[in-house]
Protein backbone atom coordinates (compact mmCIF):
# COMPACT_ATOMS: atom_id res chain seq x y z
CA UNK A 1 0.00 0.00 0.00
CA UNK A 2 1.70 3.48 -0.81
CA UNK A 3 1.02 6.76 0.25
CA UNK A 4 -2.03 7.65 -1.53
CA UNK A 5 -4.04 5.17 0.18
CA UNK A 6 -2.69 5.73 4.09
CA UNK A 7 -5.46 6.45 6.70
CA UNK A 8 -4.81 6.56 10.44
CA UNK A 9 -3.53 3.74 11.66
CA UNK A 10 -2.98 1.16 8.66
CA UNK A 11 -1.00 -1.20 9.02
CA UNK A 12 2.81 0.36 8.01
CA UNK A 13 5.80 -0.74 9.88
CA UNK A 14 7.36 2.25 11.53
CA UNK A 15 4.94 4.45 10.73
CA UNK A 16 5.37 7.59 13.04
CA UNK A 17 2.16 8.56 15.39
CA UNK A 18 2.51 11.64 14.91
CA UNK A 19 1.52 11.50 11.62
CA UNK A 20 -1.98 10.56 13.03
CA UNK A 21 -2.16 13.13 14.78
CA UNK A 22 -1.29 15.63 11.79
CA UNK A 23 -4.12 14.56 9.87
CA UNK A 24 -6.47 14.80 12.49
CA UNK A 25 -5.13 18.44 13.91
CA UNK A 26 -4.99 19.73 10.49
CA UNK A 27 -7.86 20.81 8.12
CA UNK A 28 -5.51 21.20 5.04
CA UNK A 29 -1.68 20.32 4.14
CA UNK A 30 1.58 21.18 5.47
CA UNK A 31 3.54 23.66 3.43
CA UNK A 32 6.64 21.33 3.94
CA UNK A 33 7.20 18.04 5.71
CA UNK A 34 10.34 16.59 6.96
CA UNK A 35 9.80 12.59 7.30
CA UNK A 36 11.75 10.04 8.38
CA UNK A 37 12.70 6.61 8.72
CA UNK A 38 14.35 4.89 5.71
CA UNK A 39 13.76 5.84 2.40
CA UNK A 40 9.91 3.76 1.45
CA UNK A 41 8.90 4.79 4.60
CA UNK A 42 9.76 8.21 4.66
CA UNK A 43 8.77 9.25 1.36
CA UNK A 44 5.47 7.43 2.04
CA UNK A 45 5.11 9.19 5.29
CA UNK A 46 5.70 12.62 3.39
CA UNK A 47 3.36 12.23 1.20
CA UNK A 48 0.89 10.61 3.41
CA UNK A 49 1.19 14.24 5.47
CA UNK A 50 0.68 16.16 2.20
CA UNK A 51 -2.74 14.86 1.10
CA UNK A 52 -1.67 11.70 -0.66
CA UNK A 53 -0.55 11.38 -4.08
CA UNK A 54 -4.28 11.42 -5.14
CA UNK A 55 -3.59 15.33 -4.58
CA UNK A 56 -1.32 15.67 -7.32
CA UNK A 57 -1.89 12.68 -9.54
CA UNK A 58 -5.34 11.58 -10.89
CA UNK A 59 -6.66 8.48 -12.60
CA UNK A 60 -5.16 8.27 -16.17
CA UNK A 61 -2.66 10.89 -16.39
CA UNK A 62 1.15 10.37 -17.37
CA UNK A 63 3.71 11.38 -14.77
CA UNK A 64 7.31 12.42 -14.89
CA UNK A 65 9.98 11.78 -12.63
CA UNK A 66 12.79 13.43 -12.47
CA UNK A 67 15.52 11.75 -10.14
CA UNK A 68 19.05 13.22 -10.04
CA UNK A 69 21.03 10.03 -11.34
CA UNK A 70 23.94 12.05 -12.98
CA UNK A 71 26.48 10.28 -12.08
CA UNK A 72 26.81 6.11 -12.13
CA UNK A 73 27.87 6.32 -8.43
CA UNK A 74 25.24 3.39 -5.76
CA UNK A 75 23.33 5.39 -3.34
CA UNK A 76 25.03 5.23 -0.19
CA UNK A 77 27.73 8.15 -1.60
CA UNK A 78 24.42 10.66 -1.80
CA UNK A 79 25.23 12.33 -4.96
CA UNK A 80 22.23 10.41 -6.53
CA UNK A 81 18.95 9.48 -5.76
CA UNK A 82 17.81 6.84 -3.89
CA UNK A 83 16.21 4.45 -6.00
CA UNK A 84 13.93 3.84 -3.01
CA UNK A 85 12.78 6.85 -2.80
CA UNK A 86 11.70 6.63 -6.57
CA UNK A 87 10.65 3.50 -6.17
CA UNK A 88 7.83 4.84 -3.43
CA UNK A 89 6.84 7.38 -5.63
CA UNK A 90 6.07 5.19 -8.14
CA UNK A 91 3.88 2.88 -6.08
CA UNK A 92 2.06 5.88 -4.87
CA UNK A 93 1.41 7.17 -8.67
CA UNK A 94 0.52 3.95 -9.66
CA UNK A 95 -2.14 3.29 -6.62
CA UNK A 96 -3.55 6.87 -7.69
CA UNK A 97 -4.21 6.24 -11.29
CA UNK A 98 -1.49 7.15 -13.24
CA UNK A 99 -1.74 5.05 -16.31
CA UNK A 100 2.04 5.63 -17.66
CA UNK A 101 5.50 7.10 -15.30
CA UNK A 102 8.18 8.16 -17.10
CA UNK A 103 11.49 8.18 -14.61
CA UNK A 104 13.88 10.64 -16.53
CA UNK A 105 17.41 12.03 -16.73
CA UNK A 106 20.02 13.80 -18.77
CA UNK A 107 23.16 11.77 -17.48
CA UNK A 108 26.41 13.59 -16.76
CA UNK A 109 27.85 9.69 -17.63
CA UNK A 110 26.68 7.00 -20.21
CA UNK A 111 23.03 6.64 -19.33
CA UNK A 112 23.02 2.97 -19.09
CA UNK A 113 26.08 2.86 -16.84
CA UNK A 114 24.40 5.60 -14.48
CA UNK A 115 21.01 3.99 -14.28
CA UNK A 116 22.66 0.56 -13.23
CA UNK A 117 24.80 2.05 -10.83
CA UNK A 118 22.51 4.25 -8.95
CA UNK A 119 19.69 1.43 -8.70
CA UNK A 120 17.08 3.49 -10.64
CA UNK A 121 17.37 0.25 -13.86
CA UNK A 122 16.46 -2.36 -10.95
CA UNK A 123 13.77 0.33 -9.32
CA UNK A 124 12.07 1.15 -12.58
CA UNK A 125 12.15 -2.55 -13.86
CA UNK A 126 9.42 -3.80 -11.89
CA UNK A 127 7.06 -1.72 -13.10
CA UNK A 128 5.48 -2.66 -16.32
CA UNK A 129 3.53 1.10 -17.03
CA UNK A 130 7.20 3.06 -15.85
CA UNK A 131 9.91 3.47 -18.21
CA UNK A 132 12.74 4.85 -17.41
CA UNK A 133 14.09 7.57 -19.83
CA UNK A 134 17.71 8.66 -20.69
CA UNK A 135 17.33 12.26 -22.48
CA UNK A 136 20.27 11.84 -24.75
CA UNK A 137 19.11 12.42 -28.20
CA UNK A 138 18.64 16.28 -28.80
CA UNK A 139 16.41 15.41 -31.64
CA UNK A 140 13.41 14.95 -28.44
CA UNK A 141 14.34 18.42 -27.17
CA UNK A 142 12.30 21.42 -27.99
CA UNK A 143 13.38 25.16 -27.92
CA UNK A 144 11.08 27.20 -25.12
CA UNK A 145 11.25 30.76 -24.73
CA UNK A 146 12.01 31.88 -20.86
CA UNK A 147 9.83 34.95 -20.87
CA UNK A 148 10.78 35.44 -16.93
CA UNK A 149 14.35 34.90 -17.97
CA UNK A 150 17.44 37.72 -16.91
CA UNK A 151 20.19 35.80 -18.22
CA UNK A 152 18.59 32.95 -20.03
CA UNK A 153 16.70 33.44 -22.72
CA UNK A 154 15.50 30.18 -24.42
CA UNK A 155 16.50 27.22 -23.66
CA UNK A 156 15.93 23.55 -25.05
CA UNK A 157 13.98 21.20 -23.01
CA UNK A 158 12.61 17.53 -23.21
CA UNK A 159 9.12 17.67 -25.41
CA UNK A 160 7.99 15.12 -23.40
CA UNK A 161 7.54 17.44 -20.31
CA UNK A 162 4.67 19.43 -22.86
CA UNK A 163 2.99 16.00 -23.12
CA UNK A 164 2.81 14.58 -19.81
CA UNK A 165 0.15 15.56 -16.70
CA UNK A 166 2.18 15.99 -13.67
CA UNK A 167 6.05 16.55 -13.24
CA UNK A 168 7.32 15.77 -10.26
CA UNK A 169 11.51 17.02 -8.98
CA UNK A 170 13.04 14.29 -6.84
CA UNK A 171 16.72 15.46 -6.06
CA UNK A 172 19.01 14.62 -4.09
CA UNK A 173 20.71 17.02 -0.90
CA UNK A 174 24.28 17.36 -1.98
CA UNK A 175 27.01 19.55 -1.95
CA UNK A 176 27.98 21.22 -5.39
CA UNK A 177 31.42 22.88 -6.57
CA UNK A 178 29.73 25.29 -8.28
CA UNK A 179 26.85 26.63 -6.29
CA UNK A 180 27.70 25.32 -2.88
CA UNK A 181 25.24 22.69 -2.72
CA UNK A 182 22.61 21.07 -5.15
CA UNK A 183 19.04 20.72 -4.65
CA UNK A 184 15.55 20.93 -5.94
CA UNK A 185 15.91 23.78 -8.44
CA UNK A 186 19.31 22.65 -9.62
CA UNK A 187 18.08 19.33 -10.51
CA UNK A 188 16.08 20.94 -13.38
CA UNK A 189 19.40 21.12 -15.18
CA UNK A 190 18.75 17.56 -15.93
CA UNK A 191 16.37 18.58 -18.28
CA UNK A 192 18.13 20.66 -20.06
CA UNK A 193 20.09 19.64 -23.58
CA UNK A 194 22.95 22.46 -23.41
CA UNK A 195 24.15 22.66 -19.92
CA UNK A 196 27.98 24.27 -20.64
CA UNK A 197 26.27 27.91 -21.62
CA UNK A 198 24.80 27.68 -18.01
CA UNK A 199 28.51 28.07 -16.70
CA UNK A 200 29.83 30.08 -19.66
CA UNK A 201 27.69 32.60 -21.30
CA UNK A 202 26.07 33.87 -17.77
CA UNK A 203 25.73 34.08 -14.58
CA UNK A 204 25.19 29.74 -13.43
CA UNK A 205 22.60 31.10 -10.46
CA UNK A 206 20.36 33.28 -12.51
CA UNK A 207 20.65 30.95 -15.16
CA UNK A 208 19.35 28.04 -12.85
CA UNK A 209 16.32 31.03 -11.82
CA UNK A 210 15.36 31.65 -15.02
CA UNK A 211 14.90 27.83 -15.51
CA UNK A 212 12.61 27.31 -12.83
CA UNK A 213 10.35 29.87 -14.66
CA UNK A 214 9.68 27.22 -17.39
CA UNK A 215 9.96 24.24 -15.78
CA UNK A 216 7.25 24.20 -12.87
CA UNK A 217 7.36 20.60 -11.19
CA UNK A 218 3.87 20.39 -8.32
CA UNK A 219 5.55 18.67 -6.41
CA UNK A 220 9.24 17.95 -4.79
CA UNK A 221 10.18 15.67 -2.99
CA UNK A 222 14.30 15.94 -1.61
CA UNK A 223 15.83 12.86 -0.80
CA UNK A 224 17.80 13.72 2.55
CA UNK A 225 18.62 9.70 2.94
CA UNK A 226 22.40 10.14 2.72
CA UNK A 227 22.90 13.90 2.84
CA UNK A 228 26.61 14.47 0.58
CA UNK A 229 28.20 17.06 2.87
CA UNK A 230 31.44 16.97 1.07
CA UNK A 231 32.79 16.13 -2.41
CA UNK A 232 29.97 17.01 -4.27
CA UNK A 233 28.27 16.92 -6.87
CA UNK A 234 29.60 13.38 -8.08
CA UNK A 235 31.69 12.64 -4.71
CA UNK A 236 32.91 10.78 -2.76
CA UNK A 237 33.09 12.92 0.40
CA UNK A 238 31.35 13.32 4.09
CA UNK A 239 27.84 11.16 3.40
CA UNK A 240 25.56 12.52 6.90
CA UNK A 241 22.80 9.64 7.13
CA UNK A 242 19.43 11.56 7.79
CA UNK A 243 17.16 8.90 6.32
CA UNK A 244 14.73 11.30 5.52
CA UNK A 245 13.48 13.06 2.57
CA UNK A 246 11.74 17.01 2.80
CA UNK A 247 8.54 17.38 0.64
CA UNK A 248 6.48 20.24 -0.63
CA UNK A 249 4.64 21.92 -3.04
CA UNK A 250 6.81 25.27 -3.21
CA UNK A 251 9.90 24.34 -4.95
CA UNK A 252 11.66 27.79 -3.39
CA UNK A 253 10.14 26.53 0.00
CA UNK A 254 11.99 23.06 -0.18
CA UNK A 255 14.91 24.59 -1.27
CA UNK A 256 15.11 26.98 1.63
CA UNK A 257 14.28 24.10 3.99
CA UNK A 258 16.82 21.38 2.62
CA UNK A 259 19.85 24.34 3.06
CA UNK A 260 19.20 24.14 6.31
CA UNK A 261 19.19 20.37 6.98
CA UNK A 262 24.01 20.10 6.88
CA UNK A 263 26.82 21.90 6.24
CA UNK A 264 28.25 22.14 2.66
CA UNK A 265 31.91 22.03 2.57
CA UNK A 266 32.24 22.93 6.31
CA UNK A 267 29.95 26.12 5.55
CA UNK A 268 26.39 26.96 7.38
CA UNK A 269 24.43 28.68 5.20
CA UNK A 270 21.22 30.74 5.28
CA UNK A 271 18.69 30.32 2.08
CA UNK A 272 19.60 33.78 1.07
CA UNK A 273 23.70 32.99 0.81
CA UNK A 274 22.30 30.31 -2.39
CA UNK A 275 21.81 32.44 -5.19
CA UNK A 276 19.80 30.39 -7.18
CA UNK A 277 17.40 30.04 -3.82
CA UNK A 278 17.20 33.74 -3.48
CA UNK A 279 16.86 34.74 -7.48
CA UNK A 280 14.05 32.03 -8.00
CA UNK A 281 12.12 33.58 -4.86
CA UNK A 282 12.44 37.28 -6.29
CA UNK A 283 10.79 35.66 -9.72
CA UNK A 284 7.85 34.69 -7.49
CA UNK A 285 8.20 31.49 -7.40
CA UNK A 286 8.05 30.46 -3.70
CA UNK A 287 9.21 31.53 -0.20
CA UNK A 288 11.97 31.18 1.42
CA UNK A 289 10.91 33.05 4.13
CA UNK A 290 10.36 29.76 6.15
CA UNK A 291 9.03 31.78 9.63
CA UNK A 292 5.77 32.09 7.10
CA UNK A 293 4.84 28.45 6.79
CA UNK A 294 3.69 25.71 8.25
CA UNK A 295 6.22 22.75 8.62
CA UNK A 296 5.45 19.27 10.12
CA UNK A 297 8.62 17.02 11.21
CA UNK A 298 7.72 13.32 11.28
CA UNK A 299 10.40 11.47 13.50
Amino acid sequence: MGAGLLLPGADLPGMDPLLEAVEEATSTPPDIVLAKGGAKVATRKALAALGGMQRFVKPDQVVVVKPNAGFATPPDLGATTHPDVVAAILDACFEAGARRVFVVDHTLRPAEQCFKRTGLADAVAGYPSAKLVSLDDEKTYRQVEVPQGKALRTVEIPALLQKVDVFINVPTAKSHSATMVSLGLKNLMGLVWDRQVFHVDFDLHQGIADLATVLKPQLTILDAIRILKTGGPDGPGDVEPLDGVVAGVDPVAVDAYGVGLSTWNQRTLRPDQVNYVRYASQHGLGTMNLNTLRIVELG
